[in-house]
């Protein structure tokens, strides 16, 4: 349960879940609590949004003309920005309203060009083309089975150009951690990831920090038995206790990073695994 008193479902169903969500959320401001930590105080994802972008400012500096697949786009943010810098994106999402948003998003702001937008199930991808750069952020940590993520992995892999990148954002500690874990999300360990990326015939070509300071993640499992204030107020100490931190250190520190930024690349022989 967030502050605001949002309920993980008890039984989770993604296209039902992620097309609520987004019915309460996408219209929101910038719409982050429909893509951030759910039902969560605005300053709360703008601190998540805020190390996300720097977590994600080195492999994000596209060339004019570069093709981009965004997985799990929400809103569109990550395909706003990219398409600004002049990629040609296509944002997918499983959810008919986040794409409604995406789309109106984009449109507000002149992309409408350079964006394009998808209802699509990550696990069954089929767009038919392939990309320069496919982009995901805090999607898999959302697919509980394994298998689930391996098949996502694999179809993001048969859309990857050759001599493409797959940038991967994901709660994906060093420590076993399932204190956060919900019926809506996991935090896998690394190990977990990189086997998947090898049996999918990926290979890492760097993996950097995103958000080592412990607080909030220390707090989150605590907050359901918090009164609201009570709550609302150790939420606002923790969130400002760790923007420094994650702020200058969240890169580097990766092994004490919750979130890694994997970057990944298609090894030789690859296309045969990812067909």
């Amino acid at each position: 349960m967030s502050s605001r008193g949002v309920r993980a479902p008890q039984v989770y169903l993604p296209d039902v879940y992620w097309e609520d969500r987004a019915r309460r959320f996408a219209v929101e401001g910038d719409g982050l609590g429909a893509v951030c930590a759910y039902g969560m105080p605005e300053f709360y994802n703008r601190a998540i949004d805020y190390t996300q972008r720097l977590a994600l400012s080195p492999w994000l500096r596209v060339a004019p003309g570069t093709r981009v697949l965004d997985v799990g786009c929400g809103v569109g943010r990550w395909s706003r920005l990219l398409a600004a810098r002049g990629a040609q994106v296509t944002g997918i999402d499983l959810s008919v309203t986040m794409i409604a948003e995406a789309r109106r998003r984009a449109s507000a702001v002149g992309l409408s060009g350079r964006c394009r937008f998808l209802v699509q199930d990550l696990a069954q991808l089929n767009i038919g083309e392939q990309f320069d750069l496919v982009l995901g952020v805090t999607v898999l940590q959302h697919m509980l089975d394994s298998q689930c993520v391996g098949t996502a992995l694999r179809r993001m892999c048969a859309h990857l150009a050759g001599g493409g990148r797959m940038v991967l954002l994901e709660a994906a500690p060093t420590f076993a951690a399932s204190r956060c874990d919900s019926t809506v999300f996991q935090a896998r360990h690394r190990n977990a990831y990189l086997g998947m990326f090898g049996d999918c015939g990926l290979r890492v070509r760097s993996i950097t920090g995103v958000d080592p300071a412990p607080f909030r993640t220390l707090l989150l499992p605590h907050l359901p038995r918090l009164a609201r204030p009570v709550a609302a107020a150790a939420l606002a100490l923790a969130t400002a206790l760790s923007l420094p931190v994650d702020g200058l250190f969240g890169r580097l520190a990766v092994e004490r990073s919750w979130h890694a930024v994997f970057v990944l690349e298609a090894a030789d022989g690859a296309e045969a695994l990812c067909a």
